[in-house]
This record gives C-alpha cells, structure tokens and sequence, in this order.
C-alpha cells in the first residue's frame, strides 16, 4: 500500500484539529477507504471505549511495521493495517475530541498517533524512495511541533519529546530543510536535554548527549556549503535529460536504466547521525530527482515560510509526476556479511529486466598478507576454492588474507571480499568503491558470470590532497564520494577553500562552468568508436551518467592536482577503461579543470601543459574578501 492522496494538517489556535474546513484530515490510499468509513465510531459504541481498544491495537501493528525488513519490492500487508488503524484513531480524536477530553485522553497521546503517522510515511520512504512520502512525514512532524503536543507533562515525557524531535530532524535533513527547519530542531534538541538533565536516568542521559554530540558534527560537516545547491538530480541546476547528448543509433545498446541501489558505509568514528552516515547521506540524495523548484523555496530563493506557521505551500514539493521514479535504495549501516548478501541476493532475484544496480561500499580495507602479489585470475579461483566442499587440500594463511572491506568492527563475520560480488554479476551492477583497497575489486573485471560490471573505484591513498588529509577525512567525509555527489564543494576543499568566501553568485558560476566541462565529456564519450557496451548502459541513465562524468572530473583534477604529484595510489580508477580523450591528462580534460580552477584562482595548484588553451573565465566576486564585478 503506497498513499496516493497529499495529507493536510493546518493550525489552529486552538491546539485541536477539525476536518474538511478547518483542520487535519489524513488522506489514505485506495484500500484505506473501506476501512476509513467505519472510523467513526460506530453506533451505540461509546467512542472512548471504541479508541482506547483501537489505540491498543494500534501499538501492536505499529510495533510489527517498525520490525519490518526495509528492502523488498513486494509491499506487506503490515502496512496497510497500519495505515487504516491510524487513520481511523485519527479520525475519531478529531470527531469526539471533547468526549476523549474527558475520558482521559492527553494531549501528548494525539502527537504520538500523530507522530506515529509520520514514521509509518517515513517507514515506506525507505521501502520505495519516494519523496512525497518524506513530504507527508514531514507536514505530520511539523504539525505536532507547531501544536507542542510533547510538551503535556506526563512520565517518559522528556524521552518522547526527544525521540520525536529526532526522527523530525532526519526527516528535515533528507528534505533539504536546511535553512529554518534543521538549526530550529538541533537547538530544541539541546534546549530540552539542557533542561531534563535532572529527570533522565543517568544512562538515558549520556545517550542522548552523544546524539547531540552526533548532530552537531553532521550538521558541521558541509555548513558553508549546505543551501549552494540541492545533491539531487534538479532541472534547476542539471540538464533536463532530454537535452543531453545521446548515443548515436547505429550503437547496438539495451537500454538499461537504474533500478535498485545498496548504500553501505562504515569508518571508525565518522560522521553520522542515527545509521545514516555522511557518505551514505549525499550518495542517497545524489540517487534521487529534486522535486520541482522545492530546494529553492525551502532554501532561501522564495518567500516560501518554512516555519510551520501559516504554510499552505508545504506540499507543493511532492514529486512531479513527469519526474521519472527514483531508484529503490537500502541504506544498510554497519551490516554483518551475510545480512549484506541477503539483501543483495534479494534485490538481484527481484530487479526488473532492462534495468541496473548500483552497490555503494565505503569502508576501510585491510590489504592482507598477499597484497597485490597473485594473478588477479589466480586470487580469484583462490578465494573461490576455500569455499569448495571438494577442495580437499589445506587453505594456507596466504590465501586466506585477500584484501577485504571492514563492513563493521573488526570481528567476526564484518569483512567482505571482492570474489562476493562475482556471484550477483549475473545481473548488471554499478559498483562504487570508496577504499583504501578499492583497486582489490579489479579482480571482479573477466571473472563476471554473466554481465559486465561497471566500476568507479576510489584513489588508495587519502593523503594527497590538501583538503582532505589527517583527520579531516573524517570530520568532512570522503573526498570521492564528495566528487561524485557534490563536485564543486570537493573541489573547493581540495584547493584549502572552505567555502566561508564563496558567496552564492561565485559559486553558481563554479557550477556553470562544470556543467559546460561535464557536457564537453559526454559529448565526446557519446562520439567515441572504443566506448565500451556497459559504459553505452551507463550513459543511457541521467543518474548513473552524471555519477560517471563526476568520476572524470574527479580523475583529471587530481591527475593534474601538483600535491598528487600523479602517484597512481592518489587517483582514481575505473573498470572497464575509458577511452584516452577523456583520460586524466588529455587536452580536453586539461581544459575543463582549467576552466574551473582559474575562476576560482586556483590555477597554480595545477600542472598544466604549456599548450593549454586557457579558456576565458570571469574572475569571481569574491576575492580574498575584495569584491569585484562580473
């Protein structure tokens, strides 16, 4: 059960709701209806005795949603018992308030169905990566803080009221409510755990301050830069998919598009807030189509009133339906090896025809006792054969230390070797390696059972860069992953700016400039003979493309970057090859990271050839703190 319907929750002065004129009606999907007629209260029933029954068994169907796995494409029936019940509590509570009043109903009881609500939207956010599932969690959380329903005084209070405040704030961050929503919610946050220091339970207390603690890292993490531009696929920044250039259609191609994406992240002491890591963060939202114009009006480019106050336009950002679908994802944190091949394996048997998997790892590796010695072919049947029953021979400690993927603490069944994926390559994937062993998943390419994979792997080396290096990695999150998902920020931490002089109009610009050096490279991807098949797929999905022209972006800066001094540990690399015109030091890639490194007067910090063409450039208005005109 997928809600079809926007919900619609208004305030009023009060601290009630009504319905249809003045008030908080849920809408519900198809299959709700006939269960949403018989919410009222049905005659000669009291309606007190009615609610708190349903409420009881609210609690049971809510507790079996929140238990629920969150990958498979088949929807349970869970989910819509859940949603008739809450509607039908919903409805009552707004009917026989007065009556509920007196029969003992309190107000912090109407913002937890209502809270409740939002999770259950939240919940199926997960499942199906639509937006305007976020949007509804996001106008029920707003309605019960607008309304100060946890601030009843009741046992357990302060925990509720935390609890809610946080779910709030994920909700607000996935959206992009940066400019008002976010800073309002940390600083309640703080206020209150301020205040119930007293009446916390010591434990209880130190968890959630590690929670702010969590909070205040994240929401550091990329401030300067966090209402620049939306990391979603937007029509407002990005090129509209019909306008880009195409594979010519003499080019044999299948059409693949992305379907399903894995999202996994893992580092000792990163960046994270609850299980969404920062990496994972901006890799989610770089998967995903921007509403129309939300980013712009929740962001500070409207009149747009994001406060909860008077905010008719609070739904206006449900996805449009001319956007295509967003891919499925699973955000998976610190998962054991064998629940990350569940998933996988089930994403696999379910993906649709025609289509891609993207699997995202970012995690620290450990090269193992054999290195890069072996054969690649050799590591391969290696691995394989600890595994064969027939095998009758003795497993040396040599083979038994291939490069693996810390998925976890360093124990037990936590680490994930490249020879697990050669199973799933049956079925077309899309990897991303952000690891200091990422070149181990090489071993992939010639031993695939079927497809061809595609692979962006991460330089080894995090010390090459200026802007990333000691333990600004993990204060900042990963450098590769910042390339594919917001270029311009990595680029400008890679040459020491932090983003506190760069106003908007510079870095609009900086964007434009890439935008124009991206289009260059697909042009010249799109017209060349030696392209390979599976990056023709690639190119083929705006999502997947744009990640692709990123990575090339990413290598011919580095490449050119005269801290790399063009080691080969400090750059990326991709399997299968691309052709040389768009290598790291071709002319073409010479020129557009000139284009953008002289705007930002960072030419210096490059090598390049002494036949460049240096393209003209508007220098920025914002100039060590002197202004200038464009």
């Amino acid at each position: 059960m997928t809600p079809v319907s926007s919900t619609t929750v208004q305030g009023n002065s009060g601290g009630g709701e009504r319905n249809a004129s003045g008030g908080a009606t849920m809408a519900s999907s198809p299959q709700q209806g006939q269960g949403q007629a018989q919410g009222g209260g049905g005659g000669g029933v009291c309606p007190a005795e009615q609610f708190w029954s349903l409420l009881d068994k609210a609690d049971r169907r809510f507790a079996r949603v929140r238990d629920l796995p969150l990958f498979g494409r088949q929807e349970p029936a869970e989910y819509g018992k859940a949603f008739r019940i809450y509607t039908q509590l919903w409805r009552m509570q707004q009917e026989h308030r007065h009556r509920l009043l007196d029969a003992g109903l309190r107000r912090w009881q109407v913002g937890e169905i209502a809270a409740r609500i939002a999770h259950l939207y939240y919940s199926q956010y997960q499942r199906a990566s639509d937006t305007a599932l976020l949007s509804e969690a996001f106008v029920f959380y707003h309605a019960v803080l607008d309304r100060a329903y946890f601030l009843d005084d009741h046992l357990g209070a302060s925990t509720k009221h935390l609890r809610f405040l946080a779910r709030f704030l994920l909700v607000a961050l996935i959206l992009s409510r940066r400019a008002q929503t976010v800073p309002r919610l940390a600083g309640q946050i703080r206020s209150l755990l301020d205040e119930s220091k007293k009446t916390l339970q010591e434990a209880d207390y130190r968890e959630w301050k590690h929670v702010v603690q969590e909070i205040t890292r994240f929401l550091k993490a990329d401030s300067p830069f966090m209402n620049k531009r939306p990391l979603r696929y937007s029509y407002a920044f990005d090129p509209p998919p019909e306008t880009l250039p195409t594979i010519p259609p003499t080019v044999k191609k299948r059409g693949l598009l992305l379907s399903d994406a894995i999202l996994c992240s893992y580092y000792h002491n990163e960046v994270k807030f609850t299980d969404l890591t920062l990496d994972t963060f901006r890799m989610l939202q770089c998967l995903e189509w921007e509403p129309c114009g939300s980013f712009a009006q929740n962001n500070g480019y409207s009149a747009h009133d994001e406060s909860g106050q008077n905010h008719p336009n609070l739904l206006k950002d449900l996805r449009d339906a001319a956007l295509p679908p967003n891919p499925l994802k699973t955000v998976l944190y610190r998962p054991s090896v064998p629940h990350f091949l569940k998933v996988l394996a089930t994403k696999c048997e379910e993906l649709p025809l025609n289509t891609m998997m993207l699997i995202y790892l970012s995690a620290a590796g450990e090269v193992g006792s054999s290195g890069l010695g072996p054969d690649t072919s050799e590591r391969v049947v290696n691995s394989f054969s600890q595994f064969d029953i027939s095998n009758t021979r003795a497993v040396t400690s040599k083979e038994d230390k291939e490069p693996c993927l810390w998925l976890g603490c360093r124990e037990g069944s936590n680490c994930i070797y490249p020879c697990d994926m050669i199973p799933f390559t049956r079925r077309p994937l899309f990897l991303v390696i952000d690891s200091n062993i990422s070149y181990a998943f090489k071993s992939i390419h010639g031993a695939e059972k079927g497809e061809t994979a595609a692979m962006l792997l991460s330089p080894s080396s995090r010390s090459c860069a200026v802007g990333f290096s000691g333990d600004s990695t993990r204060q900042s999150g990963s450098q590769f992953t910042m390339f594919l998902t917001a270029p311009v920020q990595a680029f400008c931490f890679l040459i020491g700016n932090n983003g506190l002089d760069i106003i908007d109009k510079d870095y609009n610009k900086a964007e434009e400039l890439l935008s124009l050096s991206l289009n260059e490279w697909a042009m010249t991807l799109v017209a060349s003979s030696s392209l390979d098949p599976v990056w023709v797929e690639v190119l083929g999905d705006p999502l997947l493309r744009r990640l692709l022209l990123r990575f090339i972006f990413c290598r011919a800066t580095l490449s050119l970057f005269k801290a790399s001094n063009d080691k080969a540990e400090c750059l990326p690399s991709c399997v299968p090859p691309l052709p040389e015109l768009v290598g790291g030091e071709s002319m073409l890639s010479q020129c557009c990271v000139m284009r953008v490194a002289s705007f930002l007067g960072a030419a210096d910090q490059f090598s390049f050839a002494e036949v460049t063409t240096w393209p003209d450039i508007d220098e920025p208005t914002s100039s060590g703190g002197v202004d200038k005109e464009l």
